[in-house]
């Protein structure tokens, strides 16, 4: 017996038997906080199997929440059996290159998140270290606002607050030293955590997915300019094109996609699952 909980973005969470928790992610597929109408063939699959994969190459760095409970065959392949977790309410992302939302800060401040970097660095530039870039969750179709580790702590506590750093930053550094002879870099990722009924801190959600990473192909990789990646980019950047005839800031909510932005995002998903996990998704499949 299923019981639908909640609704996001990408996945539907249901109450199973057990008092486990049925994690389903679809083929939507999200940009700039809105869910496009259009769909992505197989992204759920490949979502849930990347982050099977990686959660069994880091439980030793942080217990997640995977269960074991058997998925019913209407979600085969796209759902995963979890331990229900009380999440925390912020987004934890390492970052080892310059890009995104951190770019634009470091364009504007010369920082990420109150964290000072040297002068000079460009689109795609490699950090000198990882660095701990925490946001606060915002509600759906706001942007997730980027906080310092000061605001952090004083939202939940030296203690768990240095936990979440250390933790995100080992679990990167895991994720990139594995993908590396495979081609990929990590630019950057964001994990979720939350307690589970003991109070153990558990990492959820999904992990090192093309969702939740930016990858890049380390023989393509030229800093000074937007990367080719193997996520979500390629999407991003038609529909801020002339080619889509959106205005991101019209409010109003991006097109359908063509048929060609679809197949080259689920190229990007494929490629990526491939590269990482050396399986072929069509023998997956």
């Amino acid at each position: 017996m299923l019981t639908h909980l909640y609704s996001g973005k990408v996945r539907e969470l249901y109450q199973a038997d057990g008092g486990i928790v049925l994690m389903v992610a679809t083929d939507r597929i999200s940009a700039f906080d809105h869910v496009l109408a259009t769909t992505i063939p197989d992204k759920g699959k490949i979502l849930t199997q990347l982050s099977l994969w990686w959660f069994s190459r880091t439980a030793d760095v942080v217990p997640n929440h995977l269960a074991q409970a058997p998925i019913p065959e209407q979600f085969a392949g796209r759902a995963m059996a979890c331990v229900p977790l009380s999440m925390i309410g912020v987004e934890c992302v390492a970052r080892g290159y310059l890009a995104g939302s951190g770019l634009e800060e470091y364009r504007r401040d010369g920082a990420v998140c109150g964290i000072r970097l040297p002068p000079g660095l460009q689109d795609g530039s490699r950090l000198p270290e990882p660095i701990f870039t925490p946001a606060v969750k915002a509600p759906r179709g706001e942007h997730d606002r980027n906080i310092s580790h000061a605001e952090l702590t004083s939202m939940l506590g030296a203690d768990l607050a240095g936990r979440l750093r250390e933790i995100t930053l080992a679990v990167y550094e895991r994720g990139a030293r594995i993908a590396a002879p495979r081609g990929i870099i990590v630019a950057d990722t964001k994990l979720e955590f939350g307690f589970d009924a003991d109070g153990l801190l558990r990492l959820g959600d999904e992990l090192l997915t093309p969702d939740s990473s930016r990858f890049w192909p380390a023989d393509r990789w030229r800093p000074g300019r937007p990367q080719p990646s193997l996520d979500k980019q390629y999407l991003r950047d038609w529909l801020l094109s002339p080619a889509s005839g959106w205005d991101r800031s019209s409010g109003e909510p991006p097109p359908p996609l063509p048929g060609e932005v679809v197949a080259r995002t689920r190229q990007a998903y494929v490629s990526a699952y491939t590269r990482i996990t050396g399986r072929t998704w069509e023998d997956h499949r």
